[in-house]
């Protein structure tokens, strides 16, 4: 097993540029070794080296703020799922048991169109996914996406946001469909969640 880290490149390119210049402010041989030392133990070793690829659908963009915040803490690619027709403000009228949200949440069979497509998912190792919690749920759009693509041997993570619902059993549908892959505990986040709590949790995970 190993955690999933952030490589310190700009510490990096800090240390090499002072070790090749000279004069006054160039660091001591002491002080080049121990820097050194310490950037080693921060970088991943070359077996961590895993392609991280963070996709995440955002009715009110509440989930692409944590979205978009642990891509760049990873040093991933991003990638939205976005849905062939948006969604308006009556679309997703919670209390409007007509709306389109209501409908497609009270159909598990609904599967809305996503506009685009992940371009070469085979070379992503990790896969995180994230989505806003309806009636409970992952939205239907996500069960779009995980069945679009094969997750054999990928590990996935899945992520989400509410103003007050846990994360529950709502990836329950999204881990039957994809078969093959090592699906992570997921975590849910408030919509304003900073980003050193989402790298706290994204730096603690265990990723074979």
């Amino acid at each position: 097993m190993k955690k999933l880290c952030v490589s310190l490149l700009a510490f990096v390119m800090a240390l090499t540029l002072a070790a090749c210049g000279g004069g006054a402010g160039s660091l001591s041989s002491a002080d080049r070794s121990a820097a050194s030392s310490k950037a080693a133990e921060s970088l991943p070793s070359s077996d961590a080296a895993a392609k991280v690829l963070v996709a995440y659908f955002s009715a009110t963009n509440n989930t692409k703020g944590v979205a978009e915040k642990l891509a760049a803490g990873l040093g991933a690619d991003l990638y939205e799922i976005t849905p062939a027709e948006p969604y308006t403000s009556e679309d997703l009228n919670y209390g409007n048991s007509d709306s389109r949200s209501s409908k497609e949440m009270n159909d598990p069979n609904a599967r809305p169109a996503i506009s685009g497509s992940v371009k070469n998912m085979e070379q992503y190792d990790v896969v995180f996914v994230g989505y806003p919690i309806w009636w409970g749920e992952a939205p239907r759009i996500m069960s779009t996406f995980i069945e679009s693509y094969d997750f054999s041997g990928k590990t996935v993570v899945p992520f989400c946001t509410s103003g007050s619902s846990g994360f529950g059993s709502s990836d329950q549908a999204l881990r039957a469909a994809a078969s093959g892959a090592k699906w992570l505990e997921g975590r849910r986040f408030a919509a304003g969640a900073s980003a050193d709590e989402v790298m706290e949790w994204a730096n603690g995970l265990e990723i074979d």
